[in-house]
């Protein structure tokens, strides 16, 4: 509203102050001239009574002067005014006047008017009284006559001066109208020109709230309100810039949090959380599904376990570590104070996910756990059988000779053992080195057929080959995937019964070279199908049909490295008691690393 702009409340006031010293000056100036007029009047009617009285009085011996005297005093007097002649024997002459109500003076007025003291006290009188008989107000001055009695009245009625004063009247207040109006022009000039730059500076304002910071407030003066328009664009010129440097500081910081593997959970002191990235927004997640509570984004609340971190962190203002189990995953917590200066105002929490540590710490404990378990049983026999020849318990050469052959077939089992050993460590290492060759995939395949049909014939199991040959040749290293086609092989006939099959299907187009190896054996449990492929991992060896011949437990994971360095895919289909297929793919193109 006008009113409550700059603008309204600045020429307002300078209206009002205007108004007001108007006001002032108005009714001091027709106070003012009331009495001016008055003491005027009054001096003009003096001056008149004493100009009748000289007259008077330079006349009086001449008897037939009368008639001069009293034209003499017409011509002299004002034409709206009367003047009386009182002589001290009692004779009154009233002249004539314009204004015709303006009553003629009679003796007795004197008496009761108080204007007889011109007569006995010989002194002037000046004053203001109605008239008797009349409702006219009139001013009235008495002079006494020098060197003889009597006295000259002079009076006139106090419209003539009410007539003035309401000229004066008119004239101040027109004065006075047109000061207030050409006060309303300046103000509203001067309030709009003051204000003008104030505006545009509000806009501006406005504009940097919105984020506008190319804004700039013209300078149209060279004053206070020039400066401070060079001071407001000096100011948004900053206010840009410390604002370009805090939000590029601040996508930094979260681009580094967002990036982060690990989760940061931002904490003030009531344990509300500010900053979290995705990372810790999962372990926040999962917490909620483990306790069994609803999760909103926008309503999260702390985790207890963090609460209670927190709280020891805020009272002993130390760095707080723990280990959290959640979802069947290990995380480590880390939770550090957040000092504001001197004072603690909230924490900062570290989630990162050991889940897969921890796991590799099994893993290397179990490697050396089953490496000294395979070891153990070689190494003792290796031991035993010795010991039984060097203290000769075996007389015969034939007994020496069934123990010397224990003894090899115990070395070579050691020795496959540490070969397969170094062979995975070389592939998990990714020092695997393959020979890449252009194979023919026909008479491939059937040589690896023919190698092991003699085992499955000794174990009375049909062995099978069917293959599908759309195009003649596939890439690969031919020693390396025969490794994996042994054991594969081998496995399925030492887990099939007598009179079972084995059957090898090889699919080769152009797009991969494609083989599955089915077996009516035992099959693999269904819990154990994900563990196949790691290293020493056996399942249930009653189900093994050869008790006598042993597997090290890394053939699979020795034939899943080979197939990822080729970049293909392994994979087991298993149903207990009915048998187990293994298939691997290599695709067409791959390249050596």
């Amino acid at each position: 509203m006008f009113w409550r702009s700059v603008v309204g409340k600045l020429a307002i006031t300078i209206l009002l102050l205007v108004s007001f010293v108007l006001f002032i000056l108005t009714i001091l100036l027709l106070q003012f001239f009331e009495d001016f007029h008055i003491q005027e009047a009054e001096q003009d009617m003096l001056q008149t009574a004493e100009k009748v009285s000289m007259l008077v009085n330079t006349h009086a011996d001449a008897h037939d002067e009368k008639k001069l005297i009293e034209e003499t005093t017409e011509s002299v007097k004002d034409p709206a005014s009367r003047v009386a002649i009182v002589s001290g024997n009692g004779d009154l002459w009233v002249s004539d006047s314009e204004d015709e109500q303006l009553s003629k003076l009679k003796i007795d007025w004197l008496e009761q008017e108080g204007l007889s003291s011109v007569l006995t006290n010989n002194v002037q009188v000046q004053k203001q009284m109605r008239l008797p008989g009349s409702e006219r107000e009139a001013m009235i001055v008495g002079v006494p006559m020098k060197h003889q009695d009597g006295a000259i009245y002079v009076y006139q009625s106090l419209n003539v001066i009410d007539k003035t004063k309401a000229e004066t009247t008119k004239i101040i207040f027109l004065a006075a109208g047109i000061a207030i109006v050409l006060t309303t022009i300046f103000a509203f000039f001067l309030s709009t020109r003051i204000t003008s730059p104030l505006i545009k500076m509000r806009e501006a304002a406005f504009d940097l709230a919105r984020g506008e910071f190319n804004t700039k407030v013209p300078i149209l003066t060279h004053d206070e309100i020039g400066e401070l328009a060079l001071a407001f664009n000096r100011m948004g010129r900053q206010l840009k810039f410390h604002l370009n440097a805090l939000r590029q500081e601040k996508e930094q910081l979260s681009s580094i949090v967002s990036s982060m593997a690990d989760g940061v959970i931002t904490l003030n002191r009531s344990g509300d959380m500010i900053v979290t990235n995705a990372p810790a927004d999962r372990f926040i997640e999962d917490w909620y599904y483990e306790n069994n509570l609803p999760y909103r984004a926008d309503e999260r609340q702390l985790p207890s376990e963090l609460k209670t971190i927190l709280q020891e962190v805020i009272d002993g203002e130390t760095e707080a570590m723990h280990e959290l189990s959640l979802q069947g995953r290990n995380w480590v917590m880390v939770m550090t104070p957040l000092y504001d200066q001197s004072y603690v105002r909230g924490a900062v929490a570290v989630i990162r996910d050991m889940t897969e540590e921890r796991r590799m710490d099994k893993l290397r404990e179990d490697f050396i756990a089953n490496v000294s378990h395979e070891l153990r049983t070689p190494i003792s026999m290796l031991q035993g059988y010795s010991e039984a020849i060097v203290d000769d318990i075996a007389e015969s050469k034939a007994e020496k000779n069934e123990l010397a052959q224990i003894i090899h077939e115990e070395s070579l089992r050691m020795g496959r053992l540490v070969n397969e050993l170094l062979d995975l460590a070389r592939m998990e290492a990714g020092h695997i080195h393959l020979r890449r060759e252009e194979v023919k995939v026909g008479p491939y395949v059937e040589r690896i057929h023919k190698k092991f049909q003699g085992l499955a014939n000794d174990n009375n199991i049909s062995l099978h080959l069917d293959k599908t040959i759309l195009e003649p040749t596939a890439t690969f290293d031919p020693d390396r995937i025969e490794q994996v086609f042994t054991n594969l092989i081998d496995n399925a006939i030492r887990h099939t019964s007598k009179d079972g099959y084995v059957n090898i299907k090889v699919t080769n187009d152009n797009e991969a070279f494609y083989v599955e190896i089915q077996d009516s054996g035992s099959g693999i449990p269904e819990e154990d199908l994900p563990f196949v492929f790691e290293r020493f991992y056996k399942a249930d060896k009653s189900r093994t049909r050869d008790k006598q011949k042993k597997g090290t437990g890394l053939g699979l994971a020795i034939a899943k490295n080979i197939i990822d360095a080729h970049q293909g895919t392994i994979n087991v289909n298993s149903k207990l008691n009915q048998g187990t297929a293994f298939n691997f793919r290599i695709p067409k193109q791959w390249e050596e690393k």
